[in-house]
């Protein structure tokens, strides 16, 4: 293998290095180590959006064809974007419990059904339904820790909106205001890594920044297109 092909398959690596990093943040939340999971998770966020320029970088497609690059990604995102969380969410203790298996059984299936839908983004780049981004779901529950009914209604309300008609911003890949996406976003990163370094009670200043960051990237997928 020459040094162009062993430098394409690192990338593809990097990229299943992910999957390691759920497995770590898994067994970090088997013992309720829940800031340090979302650390992983979010040591997984970074890979993620790594992984897709050091491709294009490295022509990692026509360099290897015979590994498909989608399929990993996929595979990947769907353990640390979707069933690492979903135990998170279920084993939190943060929804009733009559009603908290039957949320990551439900997580887990429209997350599949999600990340299996061919047009789950549209021509400018916007996700179609909510993303399946739990693992940020899940950030945000273990944060505010709202009511436990309220909790339970934002899960299955997130799960149905994975197949409704809204739009929602890939902050990367969006135009439309990318730059200040990008700003909110990194700003976001920090945020996020104080209140996992705070064990997740980083106090109020931290928890409004971050909500209001969250409800920003909700609202800028509504705004007309014309805008």
């Amino acid at each position: 293998m020459d040094l162009s092909r062993t430098r394409a398959f690192a990338v593809h690596v990097f990229t299943a290095t992910g999957a390691a990093l759920a497995l770590f943040a898994l067994i970090l939340a088997t013992g309720g180590h829940w800031a340090a999971m979302f650390l992983c998770l979010g040591l997984a966020l970074i890979v993620d959006g790594l992984d897709g320029p050091l491709a294009r970088l490295c022509h990692v497609a026509e360099m290897l064809p015979r590994w498909s690059g989608e399929r990993l990604d996929l595979v990947v995102d769907f353990a640390t974007y979707v069933f690492v969380p979903a135990f998170a969410i279920a084993g939190s203790g943060l929804l009733p419990h009559a009603v908290a298996l039957p949320a990551g059984v439900v997580i887990c299936v429209s997350g599949a059904l999600y990340f299996a839908d061919r047009q789950m983004k549209t021509d400018d780049h916007f996700f179609r339904g909510f993303p399946a981004v739990w693992n940020v779901a899940a950030f945000y529950l273990y944060l505010l820790q709202p009511p436990s009914w309220l909790a339970a209604i934002a899960v299955f309300a997130l799960a149905g909106m994975s197949f409704m008609p809204i739009r929602f911003v890939h902050p990367l890949r969006v135009e439309r205001l990318r730059g200040l996406n990008m700003v909110l976003l990194v700003l976001w990163a920090l945020f996020a890594l104080v209140a996992v370094g705070a064990d997740l009670r980083p106090g109020p200043h931290v928890t409004i920044v971050l909500s209001l960051i969250a409800l920003y990237f909700f609202l800028i997928g509504l705004w007309p297109r014309s805008a």
